[in-house]
C-alpha cells in the first residue's frame, strides 16, 4: 500500500498511479527509438510531454488541497489523455513502418482507456456520474 501525505491509497488508486507511470515510461522509451526527422520532431516532443503528464499531474491530484482541488487536478490529467491520444493518431497518420503503427496502436488503446477512467473519475467526483453506473 502506498502513502501520499501520509495518508494510505487504495488498491484502485495505487494500480493507477502504476499505469500512468508506466505508460509514460513505455511512450518515451519507444520514441527515444524512433530516428530524428525535423518534422515528426513536433508530434514526438509533444507526446512525450503530454504522455508523462498524465501520471505527473495524477500523482499530484494525491495531494489535492481540497475536493476542488482534486476535480481541478482530474481534469488535466484528462486534458493530457485527450493530447497524448491525439499526438498518437496523428503520428499512426504520418508513420508508414508497421512495427511502428502496431506499437502507436497499442498506446493509442491504453490512452484512450486512461481518458475514459479518468473522465469516470471526475464526473464521479463532482458527483454527476448515474449512481447505476
Amino acid at each position: 500500500m502506498l502513502f501520499n501525505n501520509f495518508v494510505a491509497v487504495d488498491k484502485k488508486t495505487e494500480e493507477l498511479l502504476k499505469r500512468t507511470f508506466n505508460f509514460g515510461v513505455e511512450v518515451l522509451t519507444f520514441l527515444s527509438a524512433l530516428t530524428y526527422n525535423d518534422v515528426l520532431g513536433v508530434p514526438k516532443k509533444q507526446l512525450a510531454r503530454a504522455s508523462t503528464s498524465i501520471g505527473a499531474n495524477y500523482e499530484e491530484s494525491q495531494a489535492a488541497e481540497s475536493k476542488k482541488d482534486f476535480i481541478h487536478k482530474i481534469g488535466i490529467v484528462c486534458k493530457e489523455c485527450r493530447e497524448s491520444h491525439y499526438w498518437i493518431r496523428v503520428m499512426k497518420a504520418v508513420y508508414e513502418d508497421q512495427k511502428i503503427k502496431q506499437a502507436l496502436e497499442k498506446f493509442d488503446k491504453e490512452a484512450f482507456e486512461l481518458k475514459s477512467i479518468f473522465i469516470a473519475i471526475k464526473l464521479s467526483a463532482e458527483g454527476k456520474r448515474d449512481k447505476n453506473d
